[in-house]
């Protein structure tokens, strides 16, 4: 038996990536030199760090329950990885337990971390898999998926270095899906754009619809941003960063868009010449998000706590918000484009008012990094403006958190789900919010009273969920190279 250090590395920058840690998987990738490895990541699965983990786990409790006589201990319990790293015998005095299995591989889980089941499915229905159609195609993780705002077309990115476009017809299902492949490789194996640590790494970290689905966008590792039509032809070839995009936002009107990536700028680009109308230098760390307030102002945040915000044809920030005390990784301004919702590592999201400096709601109820947040597409200036407004926060402590946003108060806390979750999606109507989570579940919840409406057992970890424009489509990025998508026009029944 043979360990070299490559593949060891190899290997915790695949959990790190499949787990959803995509800017310290890039970090560990280019303090590690990945790319003197040689190892071609398409030929190692899913989850293959935690299935190696739970193999030597194994092997370790069955050294401690056979005693050096060969007697076969019946009362020994299942180890957990601290024990199996610090255990010297085993006394039979019990205090030993299995903790739930790692994200990544192995079987969907029944049981909490205490071995008590879980009961997902009392009085839950089960979406049925007569109504999944199945996307296959990509050969490696599906990091996020996106459907066009004008018509039922997704675009999805992942780690083998392409986009895809699906055309689905309403009645898709049970029909075979052909895909538009969006190559990221440059023609003829050349070199282009910012070169990683792993050399042609060229994962899709982001995608993003033109506002009237003519064009989509694609964020890559690569630092290059592309524009591509919708019968998959490459528009433009965006190329500023000198390190990963990892975001990138249209503008309403459609004429500009804004990246954001590890170079800690963030980029605004003329689309229609694919020249940079401006570029903005002022974070001092990796900037993780980008979003439009109107077409002319929009908000970068940062690992560096701060939030900025600029106005075109201005050198400076107009204004900056600081108040969190550990990195920002996702930000949203609502419909109307008054308040800004933010969300970080120190386990808060914020609202944030252009009328004042200090925050106006700080909403700490999350006891881990938050992830991502949404805001629900009601209240002023939305397709629903009678309805009341709501913020969704997901979070690392495996709960989905609804939030009432006149006094900042928690409405519901949506527990079911035992790993990060680390995607939601409302429904088009405001009246659903779906949540996706490396426990291998998809959940769907009533916004009403909070309560699980359906839920999707899958066979790998979710990245990423999203609904059509009609909302009676869903799909859900996965780990293992696939994306699901539920005809959900028999959710109401």
């Amino acid at each position: 038996m043979s360990i070299r250090s490559d593949e060891v590395n190899f290997l915790i920058y695949r959990y790190l990536l499949e787990s959803g840690f995509q800017h310290s998987s890039f970090t560990f990738s280019q303090e590690s030199h990945i790319n003197q490895a040689s190892i071609s990541g398409s030929q190692v699965p899913p989850g293959a760090l935690i299935s190696l983990i739970q193999k030597g786990l194994q092997y370790v409790e069955a050294e401690v329950s056979i005693t050096e006589d060969g007697t076969i201990l019946e009362d020994v319990p299942p180890l957990s990885l601290i024990d199996a790293v610090t255990f010297d015998s085993y006394t039979g005095k019990g205090g030993l337990s299995m903790k739930g299995e790692g994200s990544g591989g192995g079987t969907k889980r029944t049981t909490h971390d205490n071995g008590e089941p879980m009961d997902i499915d009392k009085g839950v229905s089960d979406h049925p898999s007569s109504l999944v159609q199945v996307l296959r195609g990509h050969t490696s993780e599906v990091f996020t998926c996106s459907w066009s705002p004008v018509a039922n077309v997704l675009v999805t990115g992942s780690g083998d270095s392409t986009a895809r476009l699906w055309h689905l017809g309403i009645d898709s299902v049970g029909q075979k899906a052909e895909s538009i492949v969006l190559s990221h490789q440059p023609p003829g194996g050349g070199q282009q754009g910012h070169v990683t640590s792993e050399g042609s790494n060229r994962d899709v970290t982001s995608v993003h619809w033109s506002p009237d689905g003519t064009q989509v966008a694609t964020g890559s590792y690569d630092g290059i941003a592309r524009l591509w039509g919708v019968d998959g032809s490459l528009r433009a070839t965006l190329s500023h960063h000198s390190g990963p995009v990892f975001a990138l936002k249209w503008n309403n009107k459609g004429n500009y868009l804004a990246t954001g990536g590890v170079d800690k700028t963030a980029v605004i680009w003329d689309v229609s010449s694919g020249e940079v109308r401006q570029c903005f230098s002022h974070h001092k760390a990796p900037t993780l998000d980008v979003d439009w307030q109107n077409n002319t102002h929009f908000a970068s945040c940062s690992a560096d706590t701060d939030i900025h915000v600029y106005r075109l044809g201005v050198d400076k920030p107009i204004k900056t918000f600081s108040g969190h005390k550990n990195g920002v990784n996702a930000i949203k301004w609502d419909p109307s484009g008054s308040i800004l919702a933010s969300c970080s590592d120190d386990h808060t999201a914020k609202l944030w008012s252009m009328k004042q400096d200090a925050c106006l709601h700080d909403l700490k109820k999350h006891t881990g990094d938050i992830y991502t947040l949404q805001w629900s597409p009601t209240g002023p200036n939305s397709t629903h403006p009678n309805a009341n407004i709501l913020l969704a926060t997901a979070s690392f402590d495996s709960t989905v958190r609804l939030w009432e946003i006149e006094k900042g108060t928690c409405i519901h806390t949506l527990r079911r789900h035992q790993d990060p979750v680390y995607s939601i999606s409302f429904s088009p109507d405001g009246r659903y919010i779906a949540s996706g989570s490396f426990d291998k579940w998809l959940f769907i919840w009533s916004t009403l009273d909070g309560s699980l409406v359906r839920q999707y057992g899958a066979e790998s970890g979710i990245f990423e969920v999203c609904w059509n424009k009609d909302g009676n489509k869903l799909a859900a990025s996965f780990s293992d190279n696939t994306v699901s998508v539920l005809d959900l026009r028999n959710l109401s029944s």
